[in-house]
């Protein structure tokens, strides 16, 4: 067994637990060959190999990311940044300065606004973006990707006036005179989607170029993206040239369903680098704008239990036909009630029966009726989560759920029934960092340690190895992929993430102070390294 690459005095955590912990690993190609401790690799090494000395430090799989809008955020890094400003003004201010360096008439787009962290927590209006430019439109979604806020120019191009109704699973906020104020809820968004150029092929595979390169530095080594086919093009672009060192599970929208079952695509479709997943479904908004939907209403809002972006009947539909033609279904559900809905037309559909091979997924399952925790296993769901909305979205969960809070994020509670967490970020809703990520699932605390003592909601805390397990094995499994991927075991992929200190062991909230220094696709270095010694 000549190994080509070993890797040796290292602290690896293999999240396999036929060998838990080894100090060395062997690689040969794209694969590991064999786990072990220094002396026993050091044994295999061929005579032209090279060998690694890790220096001590920790190694995991390889990342998975398994919620991410991946061109979207690699669109984003070129968008106006409007994550955490602390005031309209500092948001105003980023618009502003953009619009000085922009031609009249372009758009004006941007992404990350929160008005809760905004004085009194009230949403913006056009009239602040009118203020800085009416010769451009601007258009800029909420942090959460469910609002959007628009100024007067870029309304009048999308044809919403006073006498515009409201579109199904959507609502245009107005003011008191039936005016809209600006901010567009869910399905009311769509105009400005169509109005905004979609980036050109080239545009798109640069976008997921740059994307790529960062998550290489947060250790990550796939990721399962929910986008459309500008995005797969991109994908498979890269992937013909050579140039994808991610692997990609790609979600198919449902708006797109049809054409899926048209051509006969399968969840399971593609290779280790680019495979087809399962299909797209919104039930609901989300907390920030107060549209996720629920079972009963909103604190101190009487008359608002959300928006039902899909309702029950057209889901039971969507999950019929795609699990009809071998599709998995991924169900974006925020709210208690949301969560049901899906879960309910799950439940129909195994008795009928239909797609039993099928993984299905709700993504976030953020808020839950506690009778409904059991359900994930009974039916084989798997709770896609993001540890960062817990620790991020808190003050308003409480604010907005109250009680219903302590089944928020709730991943011990689902983790305690046997259900196979799988963990992401949601990028760009929140930073892709996967460190961060754990930090949140382990502590329940934000870098800042709000709220203090044991975190909020303690009791649905996770171990470290827990954490990793859902960023590793839990994603593998969530993309038909554990047999390739997720753990350090011979004759799986070698993906690793090297870290500079052992999570652990560390005080959980010294966990952000870890960097990644080095990540591992296929056997190859894609960032960082350490010295190498012939064999």
């Amino acid at each position: 067994m000549d190994a080509e690459l070993i890797l040796i005095n290292g602290n690896f955590h293999t999240m396999d637990p036929a060998c838990p912990q080894v100090s060395a690993v062997a690689i040969r190609g794209d694969r590991f060959v064999a786990v072990g401790n220094d002396d026993e690799m050091k044994s295999l090494l061929a005579p032209n190999g090279r060998t690694i000395d890790l220096k001590g430090q920790t190694v995991t799989p390889g990342f998975i990311d398994a919620h991410i809008h991946f061109m979207s955020y690699g669109l984003s890094l070129r968008e106006i940044d409007l994550m955490n400003t602390p005031s309209l003004d500092v948001a105003l201010d980023r618009v502003r300065a953009r619009a000085a360096e922009t031609p009249a008439g372009h758009w004006l787009t941007g992404r990350g606004w929160d008005q809760s962290l905004w004085g009194d927590g009230s949403f913006p209006r056009a009239a602040d973006l009118d203020a800085i430019s009416t010769e451009h439109p601007i258009f800029l979604r909420r942090k959460c990707g469910h609002a959007g806020w628009a100024n007067s120019v870029a309304l009048q191009m999308a044809g919403i006036t006073s006498a515009t109704p409201d579109p199904d699973g959507g609502e245009i906020v107005r003011g008191a005179a039936g005016q809209p104020t600006g901010i567009l809820l869910e399905t009311a968004m769509h105009p400005f989607f169509e109005l905004v150029a979609e980036p050109t092929d080239e545009q798109a595979a640069q976008a997921v170029r740059e994307a790529q390169a960062v998550v290489h530095t947060m250790g990550i080594v796939g990721v399962h993206t929910m986008e459309a086919a500008p995005a797969l093009r991109a994908f498979q672009k890269l992937r013909s040239d050579g140039e994808l060192r991610l692997r990609i599970v790609s979600q198919i929208p449902v708006s797109e369903l049809d054409d899926a079952i048209r051509v006969g695509l399968q969840t399971g479709l593609g290779d280790e680098w680019l495979r087809i997943g399962g299909v797209k479904v919104f039930s609901d908004g989300a907390l920030g704008p107060r549209t996720a939907w629920m079972l009963a209403p909103y604190e101190n809002e009487p008359n608002n239990l959300g928006i039902a972006v899909t309702d029950e009947a057209t889901m039971a539909d969507i999950v019929q036909r795609a699990t009809n033609a071998g599709l998995s279904v991924v169900t974006h559900a925020i709210g208690d009630r949301a969560n049901r809905m899906v879960l309910d037309a799950l439940e129909a559909s195994r008795k009928a029966g239909v797609g039993l091979h099928l993984r299905h997924r709700i993504e976030h399952a953020q808020v839950l009726d506690p009778h409904d925790i059991p359900r994930f296993v009974e039916l084989g769901v798997i709770p896609s989560m993001q540890p960062i909305h817990a620790t991020q979205d808190m003050l308003l969960s409480d604010k907005h759920w109250g009680q219903r809070s302590r089944y928020a994020y709730a991943w011990r509670s689902l983790q305690q029934t046997g259900a196979p967490l799988a963990f992401g970020s949601d990028a760009p809703v929140e930073t892709p960092d996967v460190i961060q990520g754990i930090h949140a699932a382990v502590t329940r605390c934000r870098a800042d340690g709000t709220p203090g003592g044991a975190g909020w909601v303690p009791e649905e805390r996770l171990t470290v190895e827990e954490a990793v397990w859902a960023y590793t094995v839990g994603a593998a499994y969530a993309g038909g992929m554990e047999n390739e991927q997720g753990s350090i075991t011979p004759g799986k992929l070698a993906d690793l993430t090297i870290l500079s200190q052992d999570i652990f062991s560390a005080n959980p909230m010294a966990i952000l102070e870890t960097d990644v220094t080095g990540t591992v696709v296929g056997g190859d270095f894609v960032y960082g390294g350490v010295e190498t010694s012939a064999g």
